[in-house]
């Protein structure tokens, strides 16, 4: 008899440094059926991406990360992505108004960005679009 385990959950690494917003989007994201991994930087989630190159069951399958944190901006880490060339999703949020930060995130290449304060709905749209834009970039 076949029997299919079931899909596993999408794995999400949530990096902000506003320890209320992290919980906020890993509260939502779960509750959406996603395993989360929280980092409280950019240099922390690059140290927790480098971490996962040995271990696919540690790989995030989406990145959601704030755009303005100390040390590593969300920006700096679409650019250290960028840099070696690791072709994983990127949903930025941010509070910034300016519209400059959009079209810098677009050219690094971030799938989404979300404007503080944002639906939850929003935002799991956000990480379920990613994950299908990953889907199709493989597909290539």
């Amino acid at each position: 008899m076949y029997s299919s385990s079931p899909p596993r959950p999408l794995r999400v690494l949530v990096a902000d440094d506003d320890d209320e917003m992290r919980a906020s989007v890993t509260a939502t994201l779960q509750a959406d059926g996603c395993s989360t991994v929280e980092a409280r930087d950019g240099q922390e989630l690059l140290d927790l991406l480098c971490n996962a190159l040995d271990e696919a069951n540690l790989r995030p399958d989406v990145i959601v990360a704030d755009v303005k944190m100390p040390g590593l901006s969300g920006l700096g880490v679409l650019a250290a992505l960028q840099r070696t060339r690791w072709e994983l999703p990127v949903v930025l949020i941010t509070a910034l108004t300016d519209e400059s930060i959009h079209t810098v995130a677009t050219r690094l290449g971030a799938v989404g960005i979300l404007r503080k304060p944002f639906d939850p709905d929003d935002l799991t749209t956000a990480v379920r679009n990613a994950t299908a834009i990953r889907e199709l970039r493989a597909c290539r």
